[in-house]
């Protein structure tokens, strides 16, 4: 699942920026886990809309 893949990236860079004190780093990790969420809610709206539950 591409959604999961986005949010393990987006969290292992949001936490090298934590802990280097790279705010830019934190930020796409961020942005990544947000992305992997859209994905996500858009997989399953498309599976609904042609009924792949």
């Amino acid at each position: 699942m591409p959604e999961n893949v986005d949010d393990a990236k987006g969290r292992v860079k949001e936490a090298a920026g934590d802990l280097t004190g790279d705010e830019e780093l934190k930020r796409e990790g961020q942005t990544d886990q947000a992305a992997g969420k859209v994905k996500g809610f858009v997989d399953d709206v498309k599976d609904k809309l042609t009924g792949k539950d």
